[in-house]
């Protein structure tokens, strides 16, 4: 493990004493308390590794990216001109965030494999956790995508190719964004069958980012569907 055979280090940590109650937080050394921790953690991570941040950056750049060409689009329609139809621009993009997906995964999989693994992740209980994880991250990715549809999955609604209305079918009907999730589950259960800290770390950054984009995604997705209802009511 990178980091656990330096002396300093050693004695920084074994020199930690509790705080006295009566002298409240000036007799806490933080200091030393973080290096003790920065010390354990980067016996796993490396955070400057390459491969590491390939995989952050194309977790943060990938919903980023998506969510850029898809309200530009709904701005401008300029992709559906420039393809000729709504619904080959949106096969398009579809197409480039399947794609950047897969990059995603590659560096997020690179990004595990060259790093240290943990003992106590790494034996079969934790491997079978991993497995099944990968199911339930499986079966909602799948089942979202049945219930979506291509358009629907890849942003159609900014496309203007809208629903009649909204789904509810599972997994839609026990959970909210059932598509992030499930590739929240997905990371997870990978990173857990290689007992890899890393991967860990990466999946916490899938998380934080698929909250973000869902805060920034579902009022302008609500918005479209509210004109269209406010349209529908005009012309009735």
């Amino acid at each position: 493990m990178r980091g656990s055979g330096d002396p300093g280090a050693e004695l920084m940590c074994s020199s930690l004493a509790g705080p006295d109650c009566c002298g409240g937080l000036d007799n806490i050394d933080f200091r030393q308390a973080d290096l003790c921790v920065m010390n354990w953690l980067l016996g796993y991570v490396d955070p400057s590794d390459p491969y590491f941040v390939a995989a952050v950056l194309t977790i943060a750049f990938n919903p980023l990216f998506w969510n850029v060409v898809a309200r530009w689009e709904q701005k401008t329609r300029k992709l559906s001109r420039a393809f000729g139809s709504p619904y080959l621009a949106c096969y398009a993009l579809g197409g480039a965030i399947v794609l950047l997906n897969v990059l995603r995964s590659h560096c997020f999989t690179q990004a595990m494999l060259s790093q240290p693994r943990m003992h106590s992740l790494d034996n079969p209980t934790a491997y079978l956790v991993g497995l099944a994880l990968l199911a339930v991250g499986g079966v909602l990715v799948l089942s979202s995508f049945f219930a979506l549809g291509f358009t629907g999955t890849f942003l159609g609604d900014y496309f203007g190719i809208l629903k009649e209305a909204r789904v509810t079918t599972f997994p839609f009907n026990i959970l909210d964004n059932p598509m992030y999730w499930g590739s929240t589950a997905n990371y997870l259960g990978w990173a857990v069958m290689h007992a890899s800290p890393a991967g860990l770390g990466l999946t916490a950054v899938v998380a934080l980012v698929y909250v973000i984009a869902i805060l920034y995604e579902e009022p302008f997705t609500a918005e479209i569907y509210r004109r269209k209802s406010s349209q529908l009511r005009k012309r009735s």
